[in-house]
C-alpha cells in the first residue's frame, strides 16, 4: 500500500516563533497585532545579525571601528552593524514612536517619512562585544514598552520607564546555536534558529528557573574593589555547608546574555555589584538589567540591585547604570541579605 502524504506541519521541526507570538496575541482580547509585527521585525534583524556574526572573520567584521560610544567603550565593527540593522528593520514598520540604543547617546527617532506607533523599543544591539574576536557567545537584548505620549514623535520621557511597565522583552544569543528567548509576561519561551530553513522553532517551552541553583557567576577579578557585604557573600557561597548545598561552582563567560542564559536554564545567580570604581554599578538599567529582570521574574526567578527590585527602579537618564543580582529566587535573597548587612555568615 502506498503511504499517505503527511500533513505539511508534520514536516516542520516544530512551532515557529511567528506562530507562537500570534498564538500569544490571540490570548489577549485587546491585541491589535502591532506587538506581533514588532517582534517579527526584531526576529528579522536577529537573523541578519546572526548571519554576519557567523561569518565575521570572513566578512571583515572583526576589530574596532576607531570610534568610542557613549559608554566610553571602543566600538566594535559588529556593534555598529548590529545597531544599524536593528534600527533599519524596526523604524519603517509603524510600530514604534522612538527607540533607545546602548550604543547611541540620545533617543533614536523614527524618520519623518515613516509612521509612528504605540510602542517604544530599547536595546543593547550586541552584548558582550569583548567576546567577538575570540569567537565566544554574544547576544542582543531588547525590551518593549507602551508609549506615554499621546501621538507624534516619541520623547525621552517615553523611554524613561521602570521595568514594571515592560510589555515584552527578550534576548538573542549567538553561540553554538542561535536562539531567541522572549516573554510577554505569560511564560518564557526559547526558539532555536534552523539555519537550513532560516526560521526559529520552539525548543524550550515555558522555561522555569529553579528556586535554588548551584552555580554563581561573577567577575572575581574585581573582588578587591567590592564592599564588605559583597565579599562576605562571595566567600560564603564558596564555603562548604553542613547540608551539602554549598560550595557553588563558578562559571563566568563575560557576556551577560550568555551568563544569564545559563542561569535561566540551570538556576543559580549572576551578579555584577557596584564597586569602588563603579559606585553606581556597571550594567545599564534600561538596556540590560530591566529586560533580564522581566524575564527572570516571568520564569519564577528574581532580580535586585541589592536594595530593591530592579523592575521598581525609576530611570532618570537614558544610560543609567545599576548593580544587579539576578537568578534563582533563594539565591538572590541570600545575596541581598549579605549586601544589605542583614547577615554575615
Amino acid at each position: 500500500m502506498r503511504p499517505s502524504t503527511p500533513p505539511i506541519n508534520e514536516s516542520l521541526p516544530g512551532i515557529t516563533l511567528e506562530r507562537h507570538i500570534q498564538e500569544q496575541q490571540r490570548q489577549s482580547p485587546d491585541a491589535t497585532g502591532e506587538l506581533t509585527g514588532l517582534f517579527q521585525q526584531i526576529a528579522l534583524a536577529s537573523k541578519i545579525i546572526a548571519s554576519k556574526v557567523s561569518r565575521a572573520g570572513l566578512a571583515g567584521m572583526l576589530g574596532l571601528t576607531g570610534d568610542m560610544n557613549v559608554q566610553g567603550e571602543f566600538v566594535q565593527k559588529l556593534d555598529e552593524f548590529a545597531n544599524d540593522t536593528l534600527v533599519s528593520c524596526v523604524e519603517t514598520g509603524g510600530y514604534v514612536c522612538v527607540m533607545g540604543s546602548e550604543e547611541v547617546e540620545e533617543p533614536v527617532p523614527v524618520p519623518k517619512e515613516f509612521p509612528t506607533g504605540k510602542y517604544v523599543l530599547l536595546f543593547d544591539p550586541l552584548d558582550g562585544s569583548g567576546n567577538i574576536d575570540i569567537n565566544a557567545s554574544i547576544g542582543t537584548i531588547f525590551s518593549i514598552y507602551r508609549r506615554k505620549s499621546s501621538e507624534g514623535p516619541g520623547t525621552l520621557d517615553d523611554l524613561l520607564q521602570p521595568g514594571r511597565d515592560i510589555v515584552g522583552a527578550g534576548y538573542v544569543i549567538y553561540g553554538s546555536s542561535n536562539m531567541v528567548v522572549y516573554s510577554t509576561g505569560h511564560g518564557v519561551h526559547g526558539f532555536t534558529l534552523d539555519p537550513s530553513i532560516g526560521e526559529y522553532f520552539l525548543s524550550h517551552e515555558n522555561i522555569r528557573m529553579p528556586k535554588r541553583g548551584e552555580i554563581y557567576s561573577i567577575n572575581e577579578g574585581y573582588q578587591s574593589r567590592w564592599a564588605p557585604g559583597v565579599k562576605g557573600w562571595c566567600e560564603w557561597i564558596k564555603s562548604p555547608s553542613d547540608d551539602g548545598t554549598r560550595p557553588y561552582r563558578l562559571r563566568y563567560i563575560g557576556a551577560m546574555v550568555a551568563d544569564f542564559h545559563r542561569t535561566l536554564l540551570r538556576g543559580g545567580i549572576f551578579a555584577y555589584p557596584s564597586d569602588s570604581k563603579n559606585a553606581s554599578g556597571k550594567l545599564r538599567l534600561l538596556y540590560e538589567a530591566a529586560p533580564m529582570a522581566f524575564l527572570a521574574e516571568a520564569a519564577g526567578g528574581s532580580a535586585s540591585d541589592g536594595a530593591m527590585s530592579i523592575r521598581e527602579v525609576m530611570p532618570t537618564c537614558l544610560h543609567q547604570r545599576t548593580p544587579l543580582y539576578i537568578g534563582s529566587r533563594d539565591d538572590v535573597q541570600d545575596a541581598i541579605e549579605f549586601v544589605s548587612g542583614q547577615r554575615t555568615s
